[in-house]
């Protein structure tokens, strides 16, 4: 038997461990929304107050007696809020995040969406005078090398979560629409603001990575650059406009530790995975297979998977919410067949589990994954 750790890092590195590792809780996009947690605890018979991941997105934090049952190789450390003068709540639905952005909440939604853009009139000028949040101050990141140093000691692998995401970050300050019109026509301005989006995350990357780097096994960057159909942008738009940025994200992290990359998009970017293979991305998430393109996980394995591993693929659009907890089993299996062989897949939902997944689902999910991902696989 292997520790959690040493079944990633393992898998990772494109070997066959004792059985297919898995994450939940390890990152926002593998955990649940808090409403799914709340449903999932109370079947556990658990009872103690739901700790929050993220506000605008109702990400939960596990609890070790719901992982105790449901198991995670990987447990998350991430730092605190920076200092912003911005940040405030307006109301028990709504407030002002650290970037000055207005989040309220859904009613017909387990989370928050973000209806005011605080640069979407904004001019090159206005980026210097805006009061852009204090990313990599020390106190951030206070007390989180020994939290990790204590993961690592109890044998599981350290997943920290950075918070970079320039094209998503980007897009909710200045609004989508307005950004892609950047990105195709105000050059000028789009090059200002990915400079200067990619410097602050490069300076968090960095004092993250002095703090705690020594104990990181994975580190979580994002950029949901994907829709059901295509990219947001074109693959060459990508390579003049981020794929440099991304490079220089990564390298950040590669010359401060020895940490597996993991980077997070949802949608349909298989145009894009020989270039994020090309900038050192090491794990790619969620691999949504109800995207075109997405679905096909043994052709991802075939074309990609001896250089780039995955994890996610369990489909949470059909499968999860709607289907029975054979179908579950049968789908967990189908993506095990397809991706584990040789290492290279750590086996999670596709994105956070929302409420409308029954418990049952829930639990055949994580129980398929123990049984059918022990090495050598026989499916």
């Amino acid at each position: 038997m292997m520790t959690p750790r040493e079944r990633v890092l393992c898998s990772l590195n494109h070997e066959e461990p004792d059985r297919v590792p898995i994450f939940f809780g390890s990152s926002g996009a593998t955990t649940m929304t808090i409403t799914a947690y709340e449903q999932l605890k109370s079947a556990f018979g658990i009872r103690r107050e739901t700790r929050i991941m993220s506000r605008a997105n109702q990400y939960a934090q596990i609890d070790e007696e719901v992982w105790e049952r449901l198991p995670s190789d990987g447990r998350p450390i991430f730092p605190g809020p920076p200092p912003s003068a911005l940040r405030r709540d307006i109301s028990a639905d709504a407030f002002v995040d650290d970037w000055g952005i207005t989040w309220r909440k859904n009613p017909a939604a387990p989370y928050y969406e973000a209806n005011e853009a605080p640069l979407g009139s904004a001019s090159a000028d206005d980026l210097s005078k805006y009061p852009w949040p204090e990313l990599s101050h020390p106190s951030r990141f206070k007390g989180l090398a020994a939290e990790a140093q204590a993961i690592q000691q109890r044998g599981f692998a350290v997943v920290a979560l950075s918070g970079v995401s320039i094209f998503e970050q980007i897009q909710f300050l200045r609004g989508l629409d307005t950004w892609l019109i950047d990105l195709a026509d105000n050059s000028d301005f789009a090059q200002a603001m990915l400079r200067r989006m990619t410097d602050m995350m490069k300076a968090s990357l960095t004092a993250l990575m002095d703090a705690a780097g020594q104990y990181i096994d994975v580190v979580i960057t994002a950029d949901d650059m994907g829709t059901q159909n295509s990219p947001f942008i074109s693959p060459s738009m990508y390579r003049q406009m981020y794929k440099p940025l991304h490079a220089e994200l990564v390298a950040t992290i590669r010359a401060r530790s020895k940490a597996k990359v993991f980077f997070h998009s949802d949608g349909n970017i298989f145009p894009l995975l020989k270039d994020l293979i090309d900038v050192g991305v090491d794990l790619l998430n969620p691999v949504q297979v109800s995207a075109k393109d997405m679905g096909d996980t043994a052709r991802l394995k075939r074309l990609f998977g001896d250089r780039l591993s995955f994890c996610g693929a369990v489909d949470t659009q059909r499968v999860l919410p709607y289907g029975t907890p054979d179908d579950v089993r049968r789908e967990v299996r189908q993506r095990i067949k397809d991706l584990a062989p040789g290492g290279g897949y750590v086996c999670a939902a596709v994105h956070s589990i929302l409420a409308d997944v029954p418990v049952e689902n829930v639990c055949a999910m994580f129980d398929e994954a123990i049984k059918a991902g022990k090495y050598p696989l026989s499916l």
